[in-house]
């Protein structure tokens, strides 16, 4: 554990949920391999489908509508439902698919091996401080075993704007009752989790990915308070 800001009084944690409780990689790549078989063999008309095609639809829906990325689920799911029309379905048929889209989807978007450490630190963890998990994504905790530990689940969309937006930080300490500055959040995006919650008023704790060097990281924008490799290091501070 590294200190780069004097640390003060901690009443609650929270925490980013990829990257930062378990690997997200191969749960994504996965996820993106059996989302697109799901969709070629749904109608016959998307047996060519692409995740190119998929990209190229959420950058248009980007362009035409800014603020749709905050909800990710909503803007795959917009996305999808555009494919399917663009590929010759009803407009009731691309709702009905690109909604059973979304539920394969989620299936396998939180099938999530959670390493024991993960589980054996949250459990010390919550016996002394309330936890709140704060995530841009759309994994779901109560689907892989983590959802126990935390008092309630932010998710941007639904939640507010997407970090390093303040809305979510600022709807925890809200809904936890305790000051924004004796809140320490836990994730391992230097934009999204350390400089957003050292903006929106929170201490900040980067749990680095293996080898990386903070003084040379490109997305290094403000000092966190204290930095881990290992996210058991945290039960230091109990």
């Amino acid at each position: 554990m590294r200190f780069y800001r004097p640390l003060g009084h901690i009443a609650a944690l929270t925490f980013d949920l990829d990257d930062t409780l378990y690997d997200n990689h191969p749960v994504i790549d996965r996820t993106q391999q059996e989302s697109l078989a799901f969709v070629r063999s749904y109608h016959p008309a998307l047996c060519n489908f692409e995740n190119r095609d998929l990209q190229q639809l959420r950058d248009a829906l980007r362009k035409a509508e800014p603020e749709i990325y905050h909800d990710v689920t909503e803007w795959r799911r917009r996305a999808l439902e555009l494919g399917m029309l663009n590929a010759g379905l009803t407009a009731q048929e691309a709702a009905i698919g690109a909604n059973a889209a979304m539920a394969n989807f989620a299936q396998w978007r939180s099938r999530i091996d959670v390493p024991q450490e993960t589980h054996d630190t949250l459990a010390q963890l919550a016996e002394k401080w309330p936890l709140v998990a704060i995530t841009n994504g759309n994994a779901q905790p109560e689907l892989f075993g983590l959802n126990d530990y935390f008092k309630f689940v932010l998710r941007a969309g639904p939640d507010g704007r997407s970090k390093p937006f303040a809305d979510m930080y600022h709807l925890a300490a809200e809904k936890l009752d305790v000051p924004l500055s004796a809140i320490l959040h836990v994730g391992d995006d230097l934009t999204t989790d350390v400089a957003g919650a050292i903006r929106s008023g929170l201490q900040a704790c980067w749990i680095k990915p293996q080898d990386a060097d903070l003084m040379q990281v490109a997305d290094s924008r403000l000092l966190p308070h204290i930095e881990i490799s290992r996210l058991a290091s945290l039960t230091s501070l109990i």
